[in-house]
């Protein structure tokens, strides 16, 4: 995962993380990255300071909760998985509401990720593995994972990005 600084046209500043460099590039140009400000989808990047890292071991960022006895589905065709943000309310984290102009980010980022990638369901640590050391055909998958198989895939030097999994805007 890539930290940015961004700045809209308008000149307002704001945070973002991306797989890489080019996964910003990618949905900058799509018109996915958005101000949080005021909406602008006319992005780019902005000087920052360098980041040095303190440690050689990746950091997985923490898996959205899931509600207690929930259990991911079986990987099959045509199949969705759950919502996992918090229980009760998915539109609030951290005790206070998701911005909209965020959740209708993340709802553009969730139907791209619907229509571009390939839900493997519980099997994604090992599709993602296959896929890793030529095994599988290389494209974008998505499923469920533990937190012990993505420390594990990251151990293995294989790149996922976890991502908070709102509601459909259609739904």
């Amino acid at each position: 995962m890539i930290h940015y600084q961004l700045r809209c046209h308008a000149g307002h500043e704001f945070d973002g993380w991306f797989q890489d460099s080019s996964g910003f590039e990618k949905l900058a140009k799509a018109g996915l990255v958005e101000c949080t400000h005021c909406g602008s989808v006319k992005v780019e990047r902005a000087l920052m300071a360098p980041a040095i890292r303190k440690s050689r071991r990746k950091a997985i960022p923490a898996p959205a909760p899931q509600p207690e006895g929930a259990e991911a589905p079986a990987a099959q065709a045509g199949a969705q998985p759950p919502a996992p943000l918090p229980p009760g309310n998915p539109e609030r984290v951290a005790g206070g509401p998701i911005p909209a102009q965020l959740l209708a980010m993340l709802q553009r980022l969730r139907a791209e990720v619907e229509k571009s990638c390939d839900y493997v369901g519980s099997s994604f640590a090992e599709e993602a593995r296959k896929i890793a050391h030529g095994e599988a055909e290389a494209r974008g998958i998505y499923g469920e994972a533990s937190d012990a198989e993505a420390e594990a895939l990251a151990e293995e030097g294989i790149d996922i990005a976890r991502l908070p999994w709102v509601p459909r805007a259609d739904g």
